[in-house]
C-alpha cells in the first residue's frame, strides 16, 4: 500500500509543508500526499474563489480557511520573534480582511502575440494573467477591467507594457497609467472620454517627465480621523478600509490618553489624524506629497498637528527629541527602520506603538528596542490582504 504523507503546517510562502520537511505547492495542512506528490484533500481544504487561483500570483491561500489563515498570520509573526528570543505577553484576535475589499491595487497591460491582457503578474513568472474575475478587489476596481483592456489595446505594441494604479477614493476611482504615450490630440481624447464614460475621479499619466493628471473631474480624497485628506495620485493608502481601521484601533489602544505624541513614516495621516482628535501630534515622513497633504489637511481641520518633511532613514529624529513625546507611532516601510529603532531605543519614550508590513524586519527592530530595555506586550496580527500570505501588524512596547 502507498505511504501517505500529511501536511501539518503552512511555509511562509504558502506551500504545505510534511512531517518530513517536504514542501507541497497549494496543500493545507491535514491533506495528504501520495508518493508521486498528488495532494488528498483534507477536511480542512476548500474550494478556491477564483479560476485564476494557481496561475495569478496574488493569491496563494485561497484554498485554506479562514481560521487556518488566522493561524498562518499568527505564526507568520511569532516564529521570526521567537528565533530572536522575543515572545509578546498577549497576542490578540487576528483580523482578517472579507472578500472583495481591496481599494487599491497595481497591475498590467500587455499585448503578446496580438492579445492584450490586463491583469497580475503569474506566480513565480513574469507572465501575465488576464484576469476575467477577482474576489479580492472592491467591484468599482474590477469593472475598469474590461474598458482598460478596449482602451489600452489600440497603444500596446507586441512585448510591451502599460503599468495601472487604481486607488478608490470617497469621489470614484484615481487612476494612473504609466508608460503610455499621450502626444497627440486623437490619444487624449479618447483618453478624456474613456475617463467620462467610466465615471474617474481622475486619470493621470506618469512618463519620464513625471507625473501629469490629463482629467480631474473631483479631486480626490479619503477620510482619516474626521478630516478630508486629499491624495496625491497613486499615493499611498492601506490596502482595505477595514484593515486600515484594525490598525488604527490597536495603535489608538496603545498611546491611550498620551498627550504629545509623534508619528514617524506619518505618510497621509493614517494614525496622525485619529490620534490628533485628543493629542498633539508630530508627523514626520520623507515622502513629499504626503507629508504636504497631510499638513493641509490638519490645517484646514484646525488639528494641533505639526508635521516635518524629513527623511527618518538618514536623519532619524534623536533619542534627545523623542524624549519629550509621551508615546511614539512607527509605521516604516517594508524595510523596516532601523536607524530609527535605534534611537528610539536610546530614548525615554514610556511607549511605542510600532506597526509593521514585514515579520522579518520587524524581528530585528523589536530585537533593538528589546535590547534597550523595551517589552513587547500585545501584538495584533492584521491579515488585511486577503488569502496572500503579506501580514501586518501592531505591537505595542513599554519600557
Amino acid at each position: 500500500m502507498p505511504e501517505i504523507a500529511t501536511i501539518v503546517r503552512l511555509a511562509a510562502r504558502g506551500d504545505g509543508v510534511t512531517a518530513d520537511g517536504r514542501y507541497i505547492a497549494r496543500a493545507v495542512p491535514g491533506d495528504g500526499v501520495d508518493e508521486d506528490g498528488a495532494i488528498l484533500p483534507g477536511p480542512n481544504h476548500q474550494q478556491p474563489a477564483c479560476r485564476h487561483f494557481g496561475a495569478c500570483g496574488g493569491c496563494q491561500l485561497q484554498h485554506v480557511p479562514d481560521a487556518l489563515i488566522a493561524e498562518f498570520a499568527r505564526d507568520r509573526i511569532l516564529h521570526p520573534l521567537e528565533r530572536a528570543g522575543i515572545v509578546p505577553t498577549e497576542v490578540m484576535p487576528v483580523h482578517v480582511s472579507p472578500a472583495h475589499s481591496r481599494r487599491r491595487a497595481a497591475m498590467r497591460a500587455t499585448r503578446t502575440k496580438g492579445q492584450v491582457r490586463v491583469g497580475f503578474n503569474a506566480e513565480g513568472a513574469h507572465s501575465l494573467v488576464d484576469i476575467a474575475e477577482c474576489p479580492v478587489l472592491r467591484p468599482e476596481l474590477f469593472e475598469l477591467v474590461a474598458p482598460l483592456r478596449q482602451i489600452l489595446g489600440p497603444h500596446l505594441a507586441e512585448r510591451s507594457a502599460i503599468g495601472i494604479t487604481m486607488t478608490l477614493t470617497d469621489q470614484g476611482v484615481d487612476l494612473l497609467l504609466s508608460n503610455l504615450q499621450a502626444n497627440s490630440l486623437p490619444v487624449i481624447e479618447g483618453l478624456t472620454g474613456f475617463a467620462r464614460e467610466t465615471g474617474l475621479a481622475r486619470l493621470s499619466l506618469e512618463g519620464p517627465m513625471g507625473v501629469e493628471t490629463l482629467v480631474e473631474r473631483a479631486e480626490p480624497s479619503i477620510r482619516m480621523g474626521g478630516v478630508t485628506v486629499t491624495l496625491a495620485p497613486a499615493a499611498f493608502l492601506q490596502a482595505t478600509a477595514d484593515g486600515e481601521a484594525a490598525l488604527v484601533e490597536a495603535v489608538t489602544l496603545i498611546v491611550g490618553s498620551a498627550g504629545q505624541l509623534a508619528d514617524l513614516f506619518a505618510g497621509s495621516g493614517t494614525f496622525a489624524l485619529p490620534l490628533s482628535r485628543t493629542a498633539a501630534v508630530t508627523a514626520a515622513d520623507g515622502a513629499g506629497p504626503a507629508i504636504r497633504a497631510l499638513a493641509e489637511a490638519a490645517r484646514r481641520a484646525g488639528r494641533a498637528l505639526v508635521t516635518q518633511h524629513r527623511d527618518l532613514f538618514r536623519k532619524p529624529l534623536p533619542a534627545d527629541e523623542l524624549g519629550k513625546f509621551d508615546a511614539v507611532v512607527i509605521d516604516p516601510p517594508r524595510a523596516g527602520a532601523i536607524a530609527q529603532m535605534g534611537e528610539l531605543a536610546q530614548s525615554k519614550v514610556p511607549v511605542i506603538a510600532a506597526v509593521s508590513c514585514n515579520p522579518a524586519t520587524f524581528a530585528r527592530d523589536a530585537e533593538c528596542l528589546v535590547a534597550g530595555g523595551y517589552t513587547l506586550h500585545r501584538l495584533w496580527p492584521v491579515a488585511q490582504f486577503r488569502w496572500s500570505t503579506h501580514i501586518e501588524l501592531v505591537a505595542e512596547f513599554r519600557r
